[in-house]
């Protein structure tokens, strides 16, 4: 009988299966797993309606050197459906399973920023919406669901989650992040990765490879536009913007990162060995691949159609410089990385840089199973995908997401019992609210059809637009056309005159997927200078109070609004953020009581433009005051209501001095002190008080999300680490210094929420 090739055989351990591979493996197949095709499917994979094309196949890749990636194979032809996509990736991995030389599988990666962008995929809220529900739990649960319905397809790899942290709201990507704080950043991001990747055996065919972007501080572009430098100082960069990726890393053991198209201190990410090299492999110990962002080693030159870094003279100088740095793979087409093998034939690169950098590929490809057991059900897929489990998670997500800022009078939640006609208003009221990075799920619910359908005939419910934000339009489309001030005007009147039927306003307003977007090109803008309702919706607001009727306001937005007049004049507000397919059932069990909401807000909202920076976690020099104008924010990081109050008492330490090494608990009682059953999220913020370099004036190092019945108390006990207290010093030493720092455990970040207490930490 004759002996298995190595490298087939599945019982021999994977690193003796990735040697003998690559081993095998000539100059041009170890380049041309470093490459992917996404949008050139069409002319090398698939046919005009989006299925495997053997012909097309057969002769893009007549050498037989394979493919090391295909990118959203949803999105072919006009894009597939469960059971459709299912069946062309396994055609696809057939094809390179035997018609490449070796045999090697290509992996299959898709956008799951929300649920698997692709048709019929279960959308859930934004990140930023997620963030709200200070629920790691949850948000595991939901990457969990989100992988699933990705991998039946055929999927292997996720570019999610995103734990950039967001501090400039004016950036158009705010809704794809958990918001400006990085330890909530931390284990939100933590948690996504566990969800998706569970423990990255990958056994059960339902976990996928995740995949953390952007590294790195994506989130503070200078002047808040996309992919703009980031001006931080290393003290900054490590403790609020490495950090996240160190814990998912550490703690979740995320397999994949994704490269950012920002530079820090002038090196392009994609082009910088300290950062992938000397602190994300040789400090951190990363295993894993790094993968390009779309176009962004092109970027290292000059990209005509957005911007360029000008560190390289061409592609071929890019390409050098992504090798050097530890960029793994190239996305999404072969462009840059056409040159690695006449690099390496020229002595630019040497052939062991690229076996080091195709090595961890092959690791994980022969880990998720794919040159023994490659092909998924299309069966499955359909059983899978946008099932009622799934809906109900996605529901959940929602009313958690859900931010009470105002509630005057008590007048929410609205009393069915009360209530003969509710006017349904606004520009989002009827709209498809799902923002960036969205699939087409097989249902999605407007505001409006979730009021409807929870009054049904009890209630009449009345409708109008009111006003436009834009024309028409999606996420993906470059123009944006601005709403036509007359035709508002002749809206509002209208808009008026149903109102006045009513006994109550639900006034659904904010921004929409164009008004606050990736901008990826100079003709596919989405970042703000001002951070105003667009538009004639303050007009519309005032509109509606005038008539005399109470009003309660829906915000839907991706990123934070500055609605100064809103807050002053409105009863009610609630913040929505973008809560996916099951957005109308949330909003109606919310309005009507059903669900009482408890989110909090994962980042300051502001009260201008000209008020940012406005991130709670300043320096104690900053935010001294304005000439004519309030320095407090709108609304706080971390602030929320509930139809119910809470009272926090006892505070204590378990211990009041502890050793440098050495934890200890915070401890406090919470009571349910009003009428109606409810989660308050108890939040612990912690201030080194003397210290060799300035540090912010809190800190969120812990979060607690209690539930309780009327009259209920419940301890809260959050821990307090050596790592809730280090710093990096003066001499750049993580360390914590001795001396007394400052426990802060309430509600909110404000400081009129939260009680104190003193640890001490000797030496």
């Amino acid at each position: 009988m004759k002996a298995q090739t190595p490298y087939k055989n599945p019982h021999l351990p994977v690193e003796k299966r990735v040697k003998d591979l690559l081993s095998r493996m000539s100059l041009q197949e170890k380049a041309a797993q470093m490459m992917c095709v996404w949008q050139e499917k069409a002319a090398k994979l698939v046919d005009a309606d989006g299925n495997f094309d053997r012909a097309k196949a057969k002769a893009a890749f007549k050498k037989g050197h394979g493919l090391g990636q295909v990118g959203r194979p949803s999105d072919a032809g006009k894009g597939k459906d469960p059971r459709g996509m299912a069946e062309l990736t396994n055609a696809i991995q057939k094809f390179f399973l035997e018609h490449s030389r070796l045999g090697i599988p290509v992996i299959f990666h898709e956008e799951c920023l929300h649920g698997h962008a692709a048709p019929g995929g279960t959308s859930f809220p934004q990140p930023i919406g997620l963030a709200a529900t200070f629920n790691p739990g949850l948000v595991e649960s939901l990457f969990a669901m989100a992988a699933e319905e990705a991998r039946v397809r055929g999927t292997h790899q996720v570019f999610t989650p995103v734990v950039d942290v967001a501090r400039d709201p004016r950036w158009g990507r705010v809704e794809e992040t958990y918001g400006e704080d990085p330890y909530l950043v931390s284990q939100l991001g933590v948690a996504a990765v566990c969800g998706f990747q569970g423990d990255a055996t990958f056994s059960d065919k339902k976990r996928v490879i995740a995949t953390l972007k952007h590294f790195v501080a994506h989130g503070q572009p200078e002047s808040g536009m996309n992919c703009a430098p980031a001006n931080v100082s290393m003290r900054v960069l490590r403790e609020t913007f490495l950090s996240a990726f160190k814990a998912a890393i550490h703690e979740g053991g995320a397999i994949s990162v994704m490269a950012s198209y920002n530079e820090v201190d002038g090196v392009p990410s994609h082009a910088s060995r300290w950062l992938l090299r000397d602190v994300l492999r040789r400090e951190w110990g990363f295993k894993g691949f790094v993968v390009s962002d779309y176009y962004a080693i092109w970027e290292l030159n000059h990209r005509p159609d957005t911007h360029g870094h000008f560190v390289a003279k061409d592609k071929a100088a890019a390409c050098a410089l992504a090798v050097q740095a530890g960029v793994n793979i190239e996305l999404p087409e072969p462009d840059c990385y056409l040159h690695l093998v006449d690099l390496v034939r020229r002595g630019v690169l040497k052939e062991a840089q690229l076996d080091d950098l195709v090595a961890p590929m092959l690791f994980w490809k022969f880990k998720l199973g794919l040159f023994d057991d490659p092909y998924v059900d299309p069966a499955e897929a359909d059983r899978v995908v946008g099932s009622e489990a799934n809906r109900r998670l996605a529901l959940q997500a929602a009313r958690q997401t859900i931010t009470l800022l105002k509630n005057e009078g008590s007048l929410a939640p609205l009393d069915l019992a009360r209530l003969k006609s509710i006017a349904v208003i606004g520009p989002n009221a009827n709209r498809s609210l799902l923002g960036g990075y969205s699939g087409v799920p097989g249902h999605n619910v407007t505001v409006l059809e979730g009021i409807k359908a929870r009054v049904g005939d009890r209630v009449k419910v009345l409708y109008s637009e009111g006003c436009k934000i834009t024309i028409g339009g999606s996420w993906q489309q470059d123009q944006v056309t601005a709403s036509n001030p007359a035709e508002d005007r002749r809206q509002i009147v209208a808009a008026v005159k149903v109102a006045r039927k009513a006994d109550v306003i639900v006034l659904a307003i904010g921004g929409n997927e164009q008004t606050s977007r990736e901008a990826w090109t100079l003709q596919h803008m989405g970042d703000r200078a001002s951070l105003d309702l667009l538009g004639r919706q303050e007009d519309l607001v005032q509109a509606m109070l005038a008539t005399g009727k109470p009003v309660v306001v829906l915000l839907f937005n991706g990123s934070p609004l500055s609605f100064n007049r809103v807050a002053q004049d409105v009863p009610v507000i609630f913040e929505c953020w973008y809560l996916g397919q099951e957005c109308g059932h949330a909003i109606a069990e919310v309005l009507f009581g059903d669900h009482n909401p408890g989110g909090k807000l994962p980042i300051t909202i502001p009260r201008s433009a000209g008020h940012l920076p406005a991130f709670y976690n300043y320096k104690p020099s900053a935010r001294r005051g304005y000439l004519f104008d309030d320095v407090s924010p709108l609304y706080a990081f971390g602030y929320g209501l509930s139809y119910t109050t809470f009272a926090f008492s006892n505070l204590r330490l378990a211990k009041r001095t502890i050793a440098a090494t050495g934890s200890t608990r915070v401890l406090v009682d919470v009571t349910n002190t009003g009428g109606r059953a409810g989660t308050e999220v108890v939040q612990m913020y912690i201030r080194d008080r003397v210290s060799s370099v300035t540090r912010p004036v809190k800190e969120l190092k812990g979060f607690a999300k209690l539930s309780l019945e009327p009259g209920e108390a419940k301890t809260a006990a959050l821990d307090i680490t050596p790592e809730s207290l280090a710093f990096y010093d003066i001499n750049m030493k993580y360390v914590v210094e001795p001396g007394e720092f400052e426990v802060m455990v309430g509600n909110s970040s404000r400081d009129c929420d939260l009680q104190r207490v003193i640890l001490t930490v000797r030496k």
